[in-house]
């Protein structure tokens, strides 16, 4: 797919005035809301505009300046990125141009805020994550013109978890790349990140209890601190994952003795031996050596992809029937150590997550404890309806359309947006009460880490979370068709700290971006102005091609 020849020189021309900020351009005249991803919920037009202008303060109600102190530190820091200036935070009662900050309005949920704009904008919210949100919405606004229509906008999500997870025990990402991320997650009101930190290459948390088993390529645990630190900042959860008890390649490689050794000599590289007590101390250590270092609510066990024909290791029967009775099946030693690190994360106050693949139905005498989160993926074993039965929230995982495999699939993002809902899970199941699952997150699984560099996952998961966080939120679509929603992801952009943002910042200063043609909807006009790198525009195979950003008298040509 051929890119387009760098119009210099047009647009030198076409932008000769414009400076890095704000845009500076007049509201678009629109029928709907204005346009955010994901969309505002609820929209009631106004008369009039707010202008955001180099006087523009953030002023905190003084009932609520102990509990949005942090927030309002933090919106000051994006939007001074956006507007290359410094914005001031000051108490008091909101003039023209400023934007204020208050709690109240208790009858809206959690994360919901609204938001008031006339003269001076405002955002209410009965929690410190509301008011928040209602700022990630100020930023995208103001990202495409310092000027924004006048109305009321009350804005909630449907599903309390939404987000990204990434295989770092497969591929290393930077610290950087996950701050960036973490950043944006926030832009898009994305709260959830998933860290799989152990699996087939790698082992990536520094150890005092078993360094051994750590890889080169390593966070410590300030880097851990530091990214949990910037999440709370940003009302990003971080929710660790140390993949027990298969996937231990890394871990196992440094314990040849904890392998898991078939009757016929077979040692497996991946599976630990769940009937040697040395496997549960190992695992103990590094599971009480990790949770405190994660204030989040949750701890990721894994428990995915392990034994499948339990037929080839008679000391897992062995194990069972010493430990949970005569009538006990090999199975029931998966089952109980799952059991048994459930307990352990419990005795931290925090709740067990599993993946679904190893509960099936009648393979065992025992069952995983009621109250594990089990992340539904695949079509094996129960169905989702049937762990709900059992007493599990089911969290929505599903392959298709969640998942982003380098070297393998990605997401049908077109479906995604057009017809996927967070409650349809894998092979169209369905929970009869849909409160049972929280959300949904996309996911980088990293088969091949060589078949992508951070900045190409970066750019080819933009538009697969940003169908996410719209379906996620679940507020009327922006747009009825994925072709027609990819301006508005382009129009809203990346947070105001995404590498490469500062300089030259959008070229069109908010202005309507026009040309004779598009390739495809994946790479439209305005990509051409916003001033991202990962970003940009293809015209179609023809010539002459013309790109331009000023306004014309309506059915003219532009010159």
């Amino acid at each position: 797919m051929r890119l387009l020849r760098l119009l210099i020189a047009t647009a030198c021309a076409v932008f000769a005035l414009a400076i890095p900020g704000v845009g500076a351009g007049p509201a678009q005249v629109t029928a709907g809301p204005p346009q955010t991803v994901p969309a505002l919920r609820q929209w009631t037009a106004g008369t009039g505009t707010y202008t955001f202008t180099d006087a523009t303060r953030i002023v905190v109600d003084p009932a609520s300046t102990a509990q949005l102190a942090d927030e309002a530190a933090t919106f000051a820091q994006d939007l001074g990125a956006l507007a290359g200036r410094g914005v001031a935070v000051v108490t008091g009662n909101p003039t023209a141009g400023d934007i204020g900050l208050g709690l109240g309005g208790t009858a809206l949920p959690a994360e919901g805020y609204r938001m008031s704009v006339a003269g001076n904008l405002t955002l209410q919210a009965g929690t410190d994550a509301g008011v928040f949100y209602g700022t990630r919405s100020v930023l995208q606004l103001l990202h495409q013109s310092a000027t924004v229509p006048a109305g009321t906008a009350v804005d909630w999500p449907a599903k309390a978890e939404r987000g990204l997870m990434v295989d770092q025990g497969r591929k290393f990402f930077t610290v950087d790349w996950l701050k960036q991320h973490i950043k944006e997650l926030a832009y898009l009101k994305l709260n959830y990140f998933h860290f799989h930190l152990s699996d087939t290459y790698g082992f990536r948390l520094e150890s005092s209890t078993h360094p051994e088993i750590v890889s080169a390529d390593h966070y410590s645990k300030q880097d851990i601190a530091d990214l949990v630190e910037l999440g709370r900042k940003y009302h990003v959860t971080i929710v660790p994952e140390i993949d027990t008890p298969g996937h231990m390649n890394a871990v196992l490689a440094a314990h040849p003795e904890l392998k898991l050794k078939s009757s016929s000599g077979a040692v497996s590289p991946d599976f630990i031996d769940l009937s040697l007590p040395g496997s549960y101390a190992l695992i103990k250590d590094l599971i009480n050596e990790y949770l405190p270092l994660f204030p989040a609510p949750y701890w990721h066990i894994g428990a995915d992809e392990y034994v499948t024909d339990y037929a080839k290791y008679p000391q897992l029967l062995s194990y069972a029937r010493a430990h949970y009775g005569a009538n006990a099946t090999a199975k029931d030693t998966y089952y109980g150590f799952v059991n048994w690190a459930d307990d352990l994360v419990r005795a931290a106050g925090k709740t067990t997550r599993m993946w679904n693949d190893g509960i099936k139905s009648d393979d065992g005498t025992l069952r995983p404890h009621p109250g594990i989160i089990v992340e539904y993926w695949y079509t094996y074993g129960l169905t989702p309806q049937q762990l709900s039965d059992a007493g599990h929230i089911v969290a929505n995982e599903s392959w298709t359309p969640t998942y982003y495999v380098l070297g393998g699939p990605k997401p049908d993002t077109k479906w995604m947006y057009e017809t996927w809902t967070p409650d349809r899970f894998e092979g169209g199941n369905t929970l009869s009460d849909p409160a049972k699952n929280p959300g949904s997150v996309i996911h980088v699984w990293c088969d091949i880490p060589t078949a992508e560099t951070e900045e190409q996952i970066a750019a080819g998961i933009m538009y697969p979370l940003r169908a996410l966080a719209q379906q996620t939120w679940g507020s009327p679509k922006p747009a009825a068709t994925y072709t027609a929603f990819t301006p508005v992801v382009a129009a809203v952009g990346h947070n105001p700290a995404w590498p490469g943002l500062a300089q030259p910042g959008n070229l069109a200063q908010g202005r309507p971006t026009t040309a004779s043609s598009t390739e495809t909807a994946n790479f439209p006009t305005a990509s051409a102005t916003d001033g991202d790198p990962a970003t940009r525009w293809s015209s179609t195979y023809g010539d002459p091609q013309w790109l331009a950003s000023r306004t014309w008298p309506f059915g003219s040509s532009p010159t």
